[in-house]
């Protein structure tokens, strides 16, 4: 019987490899190697805004300050994803699960090195092949009733960052509906403690130029979450469309009646899917 292939799992904005953690286990249970990275200007590698921490809070200096992750763009994070992909796979490509506006940097990995990923499964994630931005997608009628732009708290053109306010307690019950609404009280108040403020700007902003050569001669995946409020199924089923147009097979896709975080309210449903993809 083939080995599966390694897992490199890839979070989305304001996450990090912590979000993962669920899944790890159940992926460990199927006797599948996975591990979880941080994306540049993300988790271990993103540091928050002065702002953010500064007491008193000081709300103008929070939605005016430049953030320290404004250089990174969806290319730079792919590169680092690139070397952290093809030291875990030690050899042997991996299979590469994005969640969110991870998918952007995994689907620009995919172009910039197909011979690291042996396959790219997209979690309710953006998969901009189409030559336009991720950013344009939130313009786009399918993106309607999505519920993470209204949480912004500074203009992500002034401060280069898509900035959250995680810390204001008044917002936690928002937080939660456009996330994770359906996890409990206690997990959901953990996750946002983790969250990070800033989402930087140039990963939506950057267009890349995708090719039937090389992104599709990946194997796609994408995992549809039917009650997503920050990407609408609407949303995620326009992306399953334009990756066939490029992909030379039909992508696969299963669904999962969850929220925007199936890792953490459907950890083992999500890890089934994702250890049938690595096969």
């Amino acid at each position: 019987m083939t080995n599966p292939l390694p897992v490199v799992l890839v979070h989305g904005f304001w996450h990090g490899s912590w979000c993962w953690s669920p899944v790890t286990e159940q992926l460990a249970a199927r006797g599948v190697q996975s591990v979880a990275v941080d994306l540049e200007g993300h988790g271990l590698r993103g540091p928050a805004p002065r702002a953010a921490w500064t007491r008193p809070f000081d709300a103008e200096a929070f939605a005016t300050e430049k953030s320290p992750v404004a250089t990174v763009t969806a290319s730079s994070a792919a590169a680092l994803l690139a070397e952290q992909v093809r030291a875990i796979g030690g050899g042997r490509p991996c299979l590469v699960v994005a969640h969110s506006m991870g998918g952007v940097v995994a689907t620009a990995l995919a172009e910039l090195a197909p011979e690291l990923v042996g396959g790219l499964v997209y979690v309710a994630a953006y998969a901009p092949v189409s030559g336009q931005p991720a950013a344009f997608y939130n313009t786009c009628p399918e993106a309607e009733g999505g519920q993470s732009l209204p949480l912004l708290a500074a203009d992500p053109e002034l401060v280069g960052a898509a900035r959250i306010d995680f810390g204001d307690p008044d917002r936690h019950e928002e937080v939660k509906d456009c996330f994770c609404h359906d996890v409990d009280d206690r997990t959901a108040a953990a996750v946002i403690a983790l969250l990070s403020p800033d989402g930087p700007l140039g990963i939506p902003a950057e267009e890349l130029t995708i090719t039937p050569e090389r992104y599709g001669s990946v194997p796609h995946s994408y995992v549809v979450c039917t009650k997503d409020n920050a990407i609408p199924i609407a949303l995620q089923q326009r992306f399953i469309t334009e990756i066939d147009a490029v992909s030379a097979a039909p992508t696969t896709v299963t669904e999962l009646d969850s929220s925007h975080s199936p890792f953490l309210s459907q950890p083992a449903a999500l890890a089934e899917a994702i250890a049938k993809a690595a096969v």
